[in-house]
């Protein structure tokens, strides 16, 4: 499972509306990349393949295909807007080591 935080799913209400995707869910993925090897991918979809997960949290629906929940497994989606960046924020404990800009991890 995936769980989302206050702070993420308010930012993510928001971006659904002003990009006018209401109803769509937030798609999250793991691809290969970056400068620790694994990359996280992040979107707003309406789209489900037989080989997705999904799950509501927070009242927020998330999808991962099943590649990629394998990696993401207790991950938890948050959103920071601090001085140091803006911007949505995995907390993956499956992660052994993390790029300073947390977008890409290893296993």
């Amino acid at each position: 499972m995936i769980t989302v935080t206050d702070d993420a799913k308010v930012r993510a209400l928001e971006l659904m509306s002003e990009d006018q995707k209401e109803g769509q869910f937030i798609r999250v993925g793991v691809e290969g990349g970056g400068c620790s090897g694994l990359m996280y991918q992040l979107e707003f979809d309406n789209k489900l393949s037989e080989n997705d997960k999904e799950f509501e949290n927070n009242g927020v629906r998330v999808v991962v295909d099943k590649k990629s929940f394998l990696y993401l497994i207790g991950t938890t989606l948050d959103y920071s807007g601090g001085l140091n960046g803006k911007g949505f924020v995995f907390k993956n404990p499956n992660a052994d080591r993390t790029c300073g800009c947390g977008e890409s991890f290893s296993i």
